[in-house]
């Protein structure tokens, strides 16, 4: 019997999904992750349930999250944001 390859299995979830997820934000240009890390799971595990910044900035990185910050942004753009990332890429983050 032939042992499971993950290697094998990320890359056919990666060649699906893509390695990121963007979004834009007044032609500013965002990536996510479209599979978290232990790293980035861990990360999140430990926030505080409102803590929407601390979401964004473990999925966008320092550099990006520090672009990100100097944008005037809503709660509302935020859900719309993960809302479209949830669904595009099945992650449910930022829900509820």
């Amino acid at each position: 019997m032939a042992g499971f390859d993950v290697g094998a299995a990320r890359a056919q979830r990666l060649e699906a999904l893509g390695h990121s997820w963007s979004f834009t934000l007044d032609d500013d240009t965002f990536t996510l992750p479209t599979e978290l890390t232990r790293k980035i799971a861990r990360a999140l595990r430990e926030l505080d349930d409102n803590d929407v910044d601390g979401l964004l900035h473990a999925l966008l990185g320092d550099a990006q999250y520090a672009r990100f910050d100097r944008h005037d942004v809503t709660m509302q753009d935020v859900a719309a944001i993960m809302e479209a990332y949830g669904r595009e890429t099945g992650l449910g983050l930022g829900e509820g």
